[in-house]
């Protein structure tokens, strides 16, 4: 009961369990006497009426209730819109960035070579379970990590065609495929390397089945390397320790230890969405690190210890290149495109894809490499991630032939697939 409702019963008359007093000339009795009428058909109508009284004085007493409940419904209602209101404003301003919302100012460059404290391990970014015992002991009883034996023929068919590197002023944006994840970028006057391999063979793998594209001696001075993860076919000790120590290493976060117990004394490591810029002849060289859908693990005991990633490298004049490192397909590409639109290259990885039931999750196959050059809003695509050691169990040459099907299947400008040998260069328009 409302208090306007308690109020407005409180003004009736009480219930004293008598007839009401007659007015004068109603043919009432004087107190303490009976007056004319006194019949019993008069006492029944004085009844009716005090009836008719009470019944009027309950409806009205009803509709007054009935009129205070709708007047608090309709202030409730009018708080609860007002709630309603203030929580969607509320809940617009905390809540996740849409697709097609303006996206985040780029995060300001931090400095170069800081020390800094992160958490104990980076499982908590995964974007798929990783595999377990039962998937461990089902691979190693179909044995499908490998090509079938009457595909091997065909690594003398994979393309290798070294040259010399293009020249390179400040204005270039040019890159050299070395061989799986290892470019060659020559950007803004500087020249980078992205996962540099250049070790015949790696940890756990069989050795290269094709020679790396650039020889170490033939390649210009080193001015920053970028690695995108800590796996041994991207980071490779043996080819880190021919450079100076004094080279800008560019790491994902919690990896940053491993290089200073090396001796390297630029090292910084960055969190997804993190830059930094390196001073370059042309102007500075942006370097963003952006989410990939991987893992790492390195020894026994450290699994997913550090970060993992690609890189966007953005020249002096704005033109963009992303080095995908080892990724998996999913939502991640799209927010990339969003926040850095008008990439110019994407590098991006085609091979180690087979079995699906389980490297689906963090190898992109050929078909989900175009659709992630598309979802970066890229305009070009270039492959790599093959060719260089079988890691997997599909034909060697097979994901040359699916990017190709696939990248004409979308229409695009075949030039645009930069579908290099291995140890070839090409120079982006514009350069």
């Amino acid at each position: 009961m409302t208090e306007q409702t308690e109020r407005s019963l409180a003004e009736q008359p009480p219930d004293t369990g008598r007839l009401p007093d007659a007015a004068p000339g109603d043919g009432a009795a004087p107190a303490g006497g009976a007056g004319r009428g006194d019949g019993p058909a008069t006492a029944q109508a004085a009844a009716a009426q005090a009836a008719a009284a009470q019944a009027a004085a309950a409806q009205a007493a009803a509709a007054q209730a009935a009129a205070a409940q709708a007047t608090t419904a309709q202030a409730t209602t009018a708080q609860a819109t007002t709630a309603q209101a203030t929580t969607a404003q509320a809940a617009t301003a905390g809540a996740p960035v849409l697709p097609h919302t303006a996206p985040p100012p780029l995060a300001e460059p931090r400095p170069l070579g800081e020390t800094r404290t992160w958490p104990r391990d980076f499982t908590h970014r995964l974007t798929a379970p990783l595999p377990g015992v039962r998937a461990l002991a089902r691979i190693a009883r179909e044995g499908k990590l490998r090509p079938a034996p009457e595909k091997l023929p065909e690594i003398q068919q994979l393309p290798f065609e070294p040259g010399p590197m293009p020249a390179a002023g400040t204005t270039t944006l040019a890159l050299t495929w070395a061989g799986h994840a290892s470019w060659v970028i020559r950007i803004g006057g500087l020249t980078v390397l992205t996962d540099p391999v250049w070790s015949r063979k790696i940890l756990g793998t069989p050795a290269r089945v094709t020679p790396v594209g650039v020889r170490w001696e033939d390649l210009p001075p080193v001015d920053a390397v970028v690695i995108s993860h800590n796996h041994y076919d991207h980071l490779d000790a043996p080819t880190l320790k021919r450079l100076p120590r004094h080279t800008p290493l560019l790491l994902p976060a919690g990896l940053a230890p491993w290089a200073r117990r090396r001796g390297f004394t630029q090292v910084t490591d960055l969190d997804w969405w993190e830059a930094v810029e390196l001073p370059a002849p042309g102007g500075p060289v942006r370097f963003d690190f952006v989410p990939a859908h991987h893992w790492s693990k390195r020894t026994l005991t450290d699994t997913c210890r550090s970060l993992w990633g690609g890189w966007l490298l953005t020249a002096p004049d704005g033109r963009r290149l992303h080095f995908a490192g080892d990724t998996g397909y999913g939502h991640w590409f799209e927010e990339i495109g969003r926040r850095y639109p008008g990439i110019d290259l994407a590098l991006l990885p085609i091979g180690a894809y087979d079995p699906r039931w389980m490297l689906r999750p963090v190898h992109t196959d050929p078909e989900e490499a175009v659709k992630a050059c598309q979802d970066l809003g890229a305009r070009a695509l270039a492959p790599m991630h093959w060719s260089t050691f079988l890691l997997s169990g599909e034909p060697p040459l097979e994901p040359l032939h699916r990017v190709r099907t696939a990248w004409s299947a979308t229409g695009r400008p075949r030039e645009d697939l930069w579908d290099l040998p291995v140890g070839a260069s090409r120079v982006l328009d514009g350069s």
